[in-house]
């Protein structure tokens, strides 16, 4: 019966796997075929249908441990691991979003060094990831104490924290652009005789993203740091209070080191949001705000690293400048998340 199956199952692995090049073929030379879909779903049933097919018994139970992974792999490299490596291979061409004429090797990446606006933006996003890794963590920590000591209506206070979580990015920017342009005008005008609003320069309006930002997450780094404030033991935290430590103490000197791995958590998504901050620049500000910057006068001031490449590709049409700044800031965001992980995993065996 196995070696029956054995050349149904070698032809089936041959006709699926030929089907998903093709397909990947067919969107990658940006065919108008209305099959690509199919064809790659297709291919995908085909191929697992012969490696089930296979006559082995040694590997059996992986071939099915691996065919039950299947759908999740394949969404992961469908939409992650192929359009990343297109992505690397677009950045080193002319390619305008439907096309390529033809190959320029590391020119984009020459290019957006020049640009002035971009590195604008860089140094723009590295101040905002600073001030807010630290303002938000330290508001979120303070909001999970609070939260987790004997007040009333503690549920109430923690719900009420979270909400400006689940307000997406977009609408909150328009709420909050509102409240600047409105509420926040009127109250400067008329206490300090500032008659402009916070988002028409570049320096206020980046101070009004950090604000919304850090009213939006706080709440959400407040529940993790909640999740570590009760595991800490209770008899150690009593013990403590027996020795005479008092509350500010025994947070510093006990509860403090042993959240560690929890600060390491929030500091990475931290680290990771501040970085892809795109929707709430983009509804808030627009990048608006004027500013000289090496000599040359920018009306994108408050526009950060994630707003300015959806405009390099999307605004100006320039879509493999784009991809070539999105794979920077890829490797960028890799770097800065590997060093922070490592340094903190180091500070957790020291505390």
């Amino acid at each position: 019966m196995g070696n029956k199956q054995k050349p149904l199952s070698i032809a089936l692995l041959a006709l699926g796997l030929l089907s998903l090049i093709v397909a990947l073929a067919l969107d990658f030379t940006g065919s108008d075929s209305v099959f690509r879909g199919e064809l790659l779903v297709i291919g995908a049933i085909i191929f697992l249908g012969g490696l089930y097919l296979y006559p082995t018994q040694k590997h059996h139970k992986k071939i099915i441990n691996f065919i039950f992974l299947f759908p999740l792999l394949f969404c992961f490299a469908v939409t992650v691991v192929i359009p990343f490596g297109l992505g690397l291979f677009y950045s080193t061409t002319d390619w305008n979003g439907i096309r390529m004429t033809q190959f320029v090797g590391l020119k984009n990446y020459a290019a957006m060094f020049t640009e002035v606006s971009f590195l604008w933006s860089l140094i723009l996003t590295v101040l905002f990831v600073i001030i807010n890794m630290i303002a938000v963590n330290v508001i979120g920590l303070a909001l999970a104490v609070l939260c987790t000591s004997n007040i009333k209506f503690v549920d109430f206070f923690r719900a009420a924290y979270f909400i400006p979580n689940l307000i997406g990015g977009i609408v909150l920017g328009y709420i909050w652009q509102f409240v600047f342009n409105n509420v926040v005008l009127s109250w400067t005008l008329k206490y300090f005789d500032y008659n402009s609003s916070m988002l028409s320069k570049y320096n206020t309006a980046f101070l009004a993203i950090v604000v919304v930002y850090i009213w939006q997450y706080a709440g959400y780094i407040m529940m993790i740091y909640i999740t570590g404030l009760t595991t800490v033991p209770t008899d150690v935290v009593e013990a403590a209070s027996i020795d005479g430590a008092t509350a500010v103490q025994t947070f510093f000197k006990i509860k403090f080191p042993m959240i560690a791995s929890t600060i390491t958590i929030c500091t990475f998504l931290t680290l990771q949001s501040a970085f892809k901050q795109f929707d709430v620049n983009m509804a808030l500000t627009n990048g608006t705000g004027s500013v000289t910057f090496m000599d040359q006068y920018l009306t994108n001031g408050s526009q950060m690293l994630a707003l300015n490449i959806y405009n390099t590709a999307i605004t100006k049409n320039n879509y493999a400048m784009g991809q070539a700044k999105a794979v920077l800031f890829f490797i960028i965001l890799s770097i800065v998340s590997i060093i922070q992980v490592r340094v903190s995993n180091k500070r957790e065996v020291e505390m």
